[in-house]
């Protein structure tokens, strides 16, 4: 019987939000961002003008921005079907147009015991989602002239002056061997936003060798802490697993650009991300670590699920690395909501500027939003499915055609492990959000909302 009320309480949150008490927001460019509860319900053409007839009244009541409010519907029953297969406890769905908020709605439960109904203000596990964001801080850096991409990191990082690149052969008799050989050219700023540094994450090294170095020498933070001083002497002592600037492999290159932000402003990277982005677009229940008093809406990922147990072990969510002597991962450390994260990707949608406040010029972002790795070996499409190159920071849309879901060519995305993603499509006028802790699903759940996501644009 518990089961069945936890059910129905998870499907009367949906509902409500579903049928009439959803909010939505504006912005405005007086810089007000308001709900739609604020002034009442409102929906007009584009272009401001009202309809001549009734027919056309309908027929606006039946969109908002463009998007069927029928096929809107249709996110709610799915995501509450994703929860009773098991495929995560609850979810956080948020979709704007034009930065309008037209849907924004919690599926299912916060937790794994599935007691607590989710809600729109609950806490994630942002994982990677972080990386677009310290991605941009130091491109923000750029414009300042306080770097260039083209400035090699031992500029800042001489701790990694005596890399190498491990080269693997094959001899006559069939065996292999392997050599570390000298790097052809510096790694630059550029190849740390790109990941073409030649780092990369212990879980997909190819060499045996290179992964073993990799975790036993605790460089990504997951078996205990580690200080930036300390994680960067170890990584200076490993070799790369190919050429700077030769292929795309996603790696711990953010890590590293989030200790080069510190060295070059002499700042720890909480402050400088908190100054720079975090406070300027008001995210405030965006932060490095859950305090004890806010530990209540962090969502949870289901006990059953097989990664949770080791991830979970080296996330440490519950503790602030500047008490604990732990370097902070700028691929990997923050922790948000889905109305934070909104207002960094509508930021970068609408060009580098959000409710009056420009942080990145448009150029920029549109520079930003450019593939990076044309005629480099490597994919993203272990994150984004086929079809995407990266720029800095973001991975992008190649073409129209050719990927497992609908988007535009030149739109932008990226994901966390934890089951979080977001979509950027700048053509269409989109921003759309989906939070979830479910790791081991996670690429089914991003591709299955861009679907749901563009099946609602009618116009």
């Amino acid at each position: 019987m518990r089961s069945v009320r936890c059910v129905a309480a998870a499907v009367t949150l949906t509902l409500a939000f579903t049928l009439g008490a959803m909010p939505v927001a504006e912005a405005q460019p007086s810089g007000r961002f308001e709900r739609e509860g604020d002034r009442g319900a409102r929906f007009e053409r584009e272009d401001g003008r009202r309809g001549p007839g009734r027919a056309d009244r309908r027929s606006r009541e039946d969109t908002v921005m463009g998007l069927s409010r029928e096929r809107l519907g249709r996110i709610g029953p799915v995501m509450l079907e994703q929860v009773e297969k098991g495929q995560f406890p609850g979810a956080v769905t948020l979709i704007a147009r034009r930065g309008r908020i037209v849907h924004f709605e919690a599926h299912g439960f916060r937790d794994a015991a599935k007691t607590q109904p989710m809600t729109r203000d609950t806490l994630f596990l942002l994982a990677s989602m972080t990386k677009p964001i310290v991605s941009t801080a130091a491109v923000m850096l750029i414009e300042q002239g306080r770097m260039k991409l083209s400035d090699p990191i031992v500029t800042w990082l001489p701790e990694l002056r005596d890399l190498k690149v491990e080269v693997r052969r094959t001899n006559p008799d069939g065996t292999t061997t392997t050599e570390d050989v000298a790097l052809a050219r510096p790694i630059t700023v550029q190849d740390l936003l790109r990941h073409t540094a030649g780092f990369a994450y212990s879980a997909s090294i190819r060499s045996p060798r290179l992964k073993e170095l990799y975790e036993q020498q605790n460089i990504e933070g997951m078996r205990g802490n580690i200080s930036s001083e300390e994680m960067l002497r170890r990584l200076g002592q490993i070799a790369l697993v190919h050429q700077p600037g030769t292929a795309f492999e996603y790696s711990i290159s953010t890590d590293v650009l989030g200790l080069l932000l510190e060295r070059v402003t002499g700042k720890r990277l909480d402050v400088l991300i908190n100054e720079m982005i975090l406070e300027p677009l008001d995210m405030r229940d965006t932060t490095w670590h859950v305090a004890e008093g806010r530990r209540s809406r962090l969502a949870e990922a289901f006990d059953t699920d097989p990664l949770k147990r080791p991830l979970w072990g080296g996330w440490r969510a519950f503790e602030n690395p500047s008490e604990h002597n732990m370097y902070f991962r700028g691929g990997a450390g923050l922790v948000g909501t889905a109305e934070d994260y909104f207002k960094f990707a509508q930021m970068i949608a609408d060009g580098g500027a959000f409710m009056g406040r420009r942080l990145v010029s448009p150029r920029w972002v549109d520079f930003m939003l450019s593939d990076h790795i044309i005629g480099m070996s490597g994919s993203t499409a272990g994150s984004t499915g086929p079809g995407y190159g990266f720029g800095l920071g973001f991975a992008v849309r190649l073409q129209d055609g050719f990927a497992v879901a609908p988007g535009s060519t030149g739109d932008a995305m990226w994901a966390g492990v934890w089951g979080t993603s977001f979509t950027i499509d700048r053509r269409e006028g989109l921003v759309a959000i989906i939070m979830t802790q479910g790791p081991s699903t996670r690429l089914h759940s991003r591709m299955l909302f861009k679907n749901l996501l563009y099946g609602a644009v009618v116009r």
